[in-house]
């Protein structure tokens, strides 16, 4: 018979429950301040559902009451340099953290007798601002309810996306942890989500990863048992939602959210651990939210609980526990619960009041907004990328103007020598990714020797995209430090594609501007290598659809040093995209010179012409040279190096259309996903008067490209394909 072992977890996994004696050990002040701070919570959403019930609230109301007891249990005793962000019901996790953050200045107390002060009052009315899309808000309007920072106060940013936040607060979490080594910082990052995302697998992959990192995070699970109608007994095997930690070896604490003395001790416990270098934690909290998903109705009116369940919840309010333990240890009476309520109650109508008044043209005192607050309608596409103000014009060079030593480089070697110089001159970058550590500079040699120089500053990563481009973007937000982020292949961005697209992309502009996002993603096209349909295809095309991002394509060794350098002077987020064709080609490339910039926006001629004009880039410009030294048609070859909106170089291609008034747009992947798409709409409408028939397309096929060589050569765009196009346009003309 087989021999049976019962396996341990290596973590601990504890349950901590309050006792008479607990509270009656506990500060009093401390008390004092957990309840202050959740009635402020709990005032203001009375406030916003009442907005919301008068159509004053634009989008969801996601209303936090009842869960006041774990947000404030846990960031009552944060400091200032500690992290948190949350999710898409957060105010209570943005106010509980913006609250620590104000009292801070008072030894973190705040007092039953006076518990609004001025700086309480405008964070009131700003946080509302926010919530009802107003100017005056902390991102301007544009985050509403759903999107809530304040960086100065250690408010990261909530979040819409179900487990969206949990790789930004690892990044920040990284970045506390390797911060100047001679400080003496121990600050921590908290990630609030809910039974939900506890299940998602960005949240899964990020605890893998700062397990695996030991870093100072805190995994914070609000369990209010639903999500939107269904019940977490529903969707998991394991209901206790922390037995997700100790699987990854991360210390774990349950308890009951109802009672903020038992989330404030285990979050002191929990801190104790990280602040000591032993790394992450998780708490769960079991909540109870009052209300339903969303507005002013309970769960009840919407038949998936019932009123005695609800009625129950409410007896446990954390709120009420709270008043009565007071009064019990005779640290409070009835009479200043009284008036602490009245007054906090008068500070959230005064709120409301600075942002609505009477609507002249409703009826029965019916509100508004106040017109005179709204955003400007032109502040709408503001801040999508910087301004390009971060760029010094020094070291701007293009290759005719370059004084230094060159010669005939691989392209892979130069790849490797400038990411080598930026890294020994700035302490702030570190690169990131599948092997990059490993194997002689990655599975390319694009890192080589980048680990051996600077050890701490090279992460080989685990096999989850999501997790480690997330922690990118929260370690760029942070500001200390900048990462570049190795892809393997560009088809793994649609295993990240919430992370770069609806967090890193949008970030800047979703926050009203308050974060730069310097990330910086390489990323190869392997079309040719018969790594087949989800290792194959070109995401400049999809990259060039999604807002905040620059894309940066080289198609020289001496264009990818300057265009690398100047993506790294950005605090946007760039695509660096790279060809496998061209790692192994050699051109034109400094020898010992690698620190000066191309500028942004600017494409470069790569063969003057007169009939058509073909634009391409990356590993396309060489094909359609070839192509175009052996054809009827006069062609001028443009390599646009840079593919966003934002930059590319209309002067250039607007003055060869003129010229020309023909164009063909040649790129190798596949048609659906096309660059050319975007780009060929655009022309026509800038340059129609100018054009003498619609602007041509040369892609690959439909299909992404197959294993099989000869099916593989037939999905791709080459030389030939070129040639095609440019007799194409010549039969078009009269002149085939």
């Amino acid at each position: 018979m087989a021999e049976t072992t019962s396996l341990e977890p290596t973590a601990q996994w504890i349950e901590l429950r309050t006792s008479p004696d607990d509270w009656a050990g506990a500060d009093p002040k401390l008390l004092e301040t957990m309840l202050v701070q959740m009635q402020i919570i709990r005032s203001f959403e009375e406030s916003v559902l009442e907005l919301a019930s008068e159509g004053l609230v634009h989008g969801p109301a996601h209303s936090s009451i009842g869960q006041e007891g774990g947000a404030v249990g846990s960031a009552v005793s944060l400091r200032p340099g500690d992290g948190v962000n949350g999710t898409h019901r957060g105010h209570h996790q943005f106010l509980a953290k913006s609250l620590a953050f104000l009292s801070s200045s008072t030894g973190g107390a705040m007092a039953a007798q006076s518990p609004v002060t001025p700086q309480v009052q405008h964070l009131l009315q700003r946080t509302l601002a926010e919530i009802l899309g107003l100017e005056q808000g902390f991102s301007g309007g544009r985050g509403g309810s759903m999107h809530l920072q304040w960086l100065e106060a250690g408010a990261l940013g909530t979040n819409a996306i179900v487990g969206g936040g949990v790789p930004l607060a690892a990044g920040n979490a990284w970045a506390q942890k390797h911060t100047d080594p001679n400080s003496d910082s121990t600050d921590l990052t908290l990630t609030y989500f809910g039974d939900g995302a506890s299940n998602i697998g960005s949240t899964l992959e990020t605890m893998n990863l700062a397990a695996a990192w030991k870093l100072p995070l805190c995994f914070f699970i609000e369990n209010n048992l639903y999500a939107v109608s269904t019940h977490v007994s529903e969707v998991t095997g394991e209901a206790r939602l922390s037995a997700r930690g100790p699987g990854f070896g991360i210390a774990s604490w349950r308890v009951d959210g109802m009672d903020p003395l038992a989330v404030h001790l285990a979050t002191e416990a929990a801190a104790e651990h990280m602040r000591a270098g032993h790394g992450p934690t998780l708490i769960e909290a079991e909540v109870y939210r009052f209300f339903h998903q969303n507005g002013p109705f309970p769960g009840s009116a919407f038949g998936y609980r019932t009123k005695d369940e609800e009625r129950s919840w409410r007896d446990r309010d954390p709120i009420l526990r709270t008043r009565q333990e007071m009064i019990r240890l005779g640290h409070i009476d009835q009479e200043s619960i009284d008036s602490m309520t009245k007054a906090v109650k008068a500070a959230c109508a005064a709120a409301v009041s600075a942002l609505t008044e009477i609507d002249p043209a409703g009826k029965n005192g019916k509100r508004r907004i106040r017109p005179e607050l709204w955003p400007q309608p032109g502040f709408v596409d503001v801040g999508i990328r910087g301004d390009l103000s971060e760029l010094s014009h020094d070291g701007i060079t293009e290759q005719k103007d370059f004084s230094g030593e060159l010669a005939e480089r691989k392209f892979i070697d130069v790849i490797a020598d400038v990411l080598q110089q930026r890294m020994d001159r700035d302490e702030s970058i570190v690169v990131m990714g599948e092997d990059v550590h490993r194997l002689k500079g990655g599975t390319n040699g694009a890192t080589r020797g980048l680990k051996a120089a600077h050890p701490t500053r090279v992460l080989g990563t685990p096999i989850s995209e999501n997790a480690f481009t997330g922690l990118a973007g929260g370690m760029a937000m942070d500001g200390r430090f900048k990462p570049i982020v190795e892809f393997m292949y560009a088809d793994f961005m649609w295993v990240a594609a919430d992370q770069l697209f609806n967090q890193i992309g949008k970030a800047r502009h979703m926050f009203g501007g308050q974060c730069s996002m310097p990330v910086v993603l390489r990323s190869k096209v392997a079309m040719g290598t018969g790594y087949g349909s989800q290792h194959s295809m070109d995401p400049a095309g999809v990259f060039a659809t999604q807002p905040g991002w620059r894309i940066v394509a080289a198609s020289t060794p001496y264009d990818y040093v300057g265009l690398m350098n100047t993506a790294l002077d950005l605090n946007d987020p760039v695509v660096v995209l790279e060809h496998t064709d061209l790692y192994t080609s050699t051109g034109t490339g400094p020898v010992n010179d690698f620190d000066y910039r191309l500028p942004v926006g600017k494409a470069a001629v790569r063969r003057q012409g007169k009939d058509v004009t073909i634009l391409t880039y990356l590993g396309m410009v060489a094909p359609a040279l070839e192509a175009a030294a052996g054809a009827t048609l006069d062609a001028e070859v443009i390599d646009l190096r840079w593919l966003d909106r934002a930059s590319i170089d209309w002067d250039t291609i607007g003055e060869s259309v003129k010229k020309t008034n023909n164009v063909i747009i040649a790129e190798q992947g596949a048609s659906g996903t096309g660059y050319g798409a975007w780009l060929s709409d655009e022309i026509q409408r800038r340059y129609f008067d100018h054009l003498d028939q619609p602007v041509q397309r040369v892609t690959g096929a439909e299909s992404s490209p197959s294993i099989s060589k000869v099916l593989e050569h037939a999905a791709i765009a080459g030389h030939n394909e070129v040639t095609a196009g440019i007799q194409a346009a010549a039969r078009n003309l009269g002149r085939g």
